[in-house]
This record gives C-alpha cells, structure tokens and sequence, in this order.
C-alpha cells in the first residue's frame, strides 16, 4: 500500500507517495528518469538489509503505486567492499577519521590552526545545546542575516519562528547542536546527526556579518572533539566530488579541515526497460554526472552572477569587507545547510 509523506525540498515542504518496506519509506525522485530512493538514506543508522525485498516489493504494487524505472541504494561506513552483483558506481564521501582530536589537530594545516584560534581571540565561544524555544529564535536571526550564501540564493531566508521549529525537528534524540556565540548573539551553528560509529554533519551554518570571526572554523574543531567524546570514529561532511564536478570551494575547506576522500558502492537496480536503457547511457546518474567539469564550472559562475544582480548593489555594500584569509575561513553554501 501506497502512503504519504511529507518531504523537505529546497526549503519548502510537501507531500509525495512512498512506499513503506521495513522501517523506511521509498519515494521517487527525477521526471525524465524516475529513481526509487530511500527517504533520508544518508542520515539513517543502518544500510537496508534485503535490497531484493526492495525491489520485490517495488514490482509488486498495483496500479496507484509509485512509479520507478531503477532503485539506488548506497553502502554505510566503513564498508567498502561489494556486497551485490547489481550494477555500481563508486560515491565520493568526504570523512575525517576521529581516532583522537589530537591527532585531527596535527594533520591540519597551520592556516586553519590559527583561524580557530582567531576565533577565540575574537570572541567566539562555543558550546554544545538542545532545541529549544530559545535556540530557534536564534536560528531565525541565523537564517535572516542574508538572503543569498556564496552566491545561492539561501531558502532558509525569511523563515518565521514556526517554519523554523519544523525544519529542526528531524532525527529526535539522535542529533544535537553545537552553536558559536559572539556575547549572546549566535553566529554559527553545526548540526550533527549520529548514525552509529559515524557522525554526519546536517547543517553548518554561519553569518556572514561576522565571517572575521571565523566561526566556522571553531564548530568543525568542536564537533571533532564532541564525536571522540562520544566514541565516533568517522565525521562525514557530505559529498567529496559531486559528480564530474571536481573542483569547489566547499571541497577545498573540507580538505583544510582534515576531510578527505572514502569511496562507497551505490547500486542501481533496473526495473523497467527504460531504466535499463538510461543504465546503458550512463544517463541515471544525472547532469552532474554526465556533464564535462567545465560545463558545470561554467553553469556556476552563471548562477552565482544571476543570484549576485537579484541581492543588489545594497546588499552588497553592506557586506564587510574580506581579506583573502577570511575568505578562505566561511564554508561555502552547500555545505549540507
């Protein structure tokens, strides 16, 4: 039997049709290529079990199911190795081991050593919280402090106090908050969501007024200290390479800040003949995987130039001014926010 959920997509929620197999829900996503996904994979505790009860149970629905011509699924950390026969491309994951934050510390370069230094010296002070009321008007005041980061438009933007609490609530009792205040004005936050002997970075977030204070810096060196506190042995922040896209700003402050490359098997199983034909083109990986780097280089600088002409000549005034070390210290937008 078909349900319905109520999904998060770019900001703004909605319902959509899912199937429920075990304890998670299949939804669809792509219109050209329909792809049967577990809902919220990346963040869950465990990897499916039976992938084939999956795709049984996906061909088994009658008309009024969801619609899908392939199903992916993903290996968790730290396994590596090939469990299926199915079809599988290698994803690209960005993990920083938490063997000590001693030796996190070490290995970092002596730029990023001194930025979370900066911004102890400059005020910053970091400590880990539960939501609550008081946490979420402060997320709102996070949010509001620009309309667009590193040249995106920002969703979260506008958000009422309400709209805020729903976007928070996911992963009960398996996630926290680690904020960065100046006084008692927050000014970053890392959201991380625990998932066994892993970590995952959900939201990292920081104000651009203060981007001097180098916040960011100071949540990432605090939520490596909070994962050996707890036993964890990876932090995962996100994607590596996205696709053909190799080279980003986000990838480089994920690389100064200890994260490196972990491949992990995807599977992809055909379950209609256009499925397999799209297998075939190597076109269900999407246009970030088919496209050349260039074109994607290309297509972001035209984003961001268009979302920079709609913030304004204004917008851009008010913004502090940055020297090239500050810059390099505010993690891109994208960065799982």
């Amino acid at each position: 039997m078909t349900d319905t959920i109520e999904i998060s997509v770019k900001g703004k929620w909605m319902n959509v049709p899912a199937l429920r197999v075990d304890d998670n829900f299949l939804i669809v996503k792509g219109s050209w290529v329909k792809t049967a996904v577990v809902e919220a994979e990346e963040w869950l505790e465990n990897e499916i079990a039976d992938p084939e009860s999956y795709v049984r149970q996906i061909k088994a629905q009658r008309r009024g199911g969801i619609k899908a011509d392939i199903f992916t699924f993903a290996q968790k950390l730290p396994s590596a190795e090939l469990r299926y026969q199915y079809a599988v491309t290698w994803e690209s994951i960005a993990v920083t081991p938490v063997s000590s934050f001693n030796d996190w510390w070490t290995k970092l370069p002596q730029e990023t050593r001194k930025n979370v230094r900066r911004s102890q010296k400059r005020g910053v002070t970091v400590c880990v919280k539960e939501l609550d009321e008081s946490l979420i008007d402060d997320l709102v005041g996070l949010n509001n402090d620009s309309p667009t980061r590193q040249g995106k438009r920002f969703y979260h933007y506008g958000k009422t106090h309400e709209q805020v609490k729903k976007d928070q609530m996911s992963f009960p009792g398996r996630s926290g908050y680690i904020c960065a205040y100046v006084d008692t004005e927050l000014i970053g936050v890392l959201k991380l969501v625990y998932r066994g002997d892993s970590a995952s970075i959900l939201t990292l977030l920081t104000k651009p007024s203060h981007a001097d204070r180098r916040p960011a810096n100071a949540l990432l060196a605090k939520a490596v200290e909070v994962c050996e506190s707890k036993g964890i042995s990876y932090l995962v922040y996100g994607k590596f390479n996205y696709g053909n896209k190799r080279d980003s700003s986000l990838k480089d402050f994920k690389i100064r800040h200890g994260f490196d490359e972990i491949l992990l098997p995807r599977y992809y199983v055909p379950l209609t003949f256009w499925g397999r034909l799209c297998m075939q083109l190597g076109i269900h990986r999407g246009l970030i995987g088919v496209l050349p780097p260039r074109a994607i280089t290309l297509g972001n600088v035209v984003r961001a130039k268009f979302y920079k002409l709609l913030a304004g000549v204004a917008q851009l005034a008010e913004r502090p001014n940055r020297n090239r070390q500050v810059e390099r210290s505010i993690p891109p937008a994208g960065s799982n926010s």
